[in-house]
This record gives structure tokens, sequence and C-alpha cells, in this order.
């Protein structure tokens, strides 16, 4: 029972510092060429964040007419 309340208050407590340091954390996984293009990856294999960037990219000025 001590035993599993540790591991969630470490879990707890890990995901506090994650939080808090969140930027610093980005900015050290994105900073590696290799860790990049796999979150680069994994998230343009999602097909709703794919098809917004995509249009967003490529759909041309919207202010011009």
């Amino acid at each position: 029972m001590v035993r599993k309340m540790v591991s969630i208050f470490m879990l707890g407590l890990a995901g506090y510092f994650l939080f808090d340091n969140r930027y610093r954390v980005m900015n050290m996984l994105l900073g590696n060429r290799f860790l990049r293009r796999v979150a680069v990856g994994s998230i343009m294999g999602l097909p709703g964040i794919r098809s917004k960037m995509m249009q967003s990219v490529f759909s041309g000025p919207s202010e011009f007419q």
C-alpha cells in the first residue's frame, strides 16, 4: 500500500516537474535532429492535424480578393 502511494506521488512529482519546465523540455527534445524528425512525423501522421496544416500552408493569401 505504501509502495503504491510512493509510486503515485513520484509520478505526480515527475508530471509537475515536466509541466513546470515544459518549454525547456520541448527545446531540448526538438533540438535533437532525430527526435525532431520522429515528433514531426508522428504529428503529421494524424489525419486531422495533417489536413489542417496543409490547408493553412497551401491555401494562399486569404486577405486579397
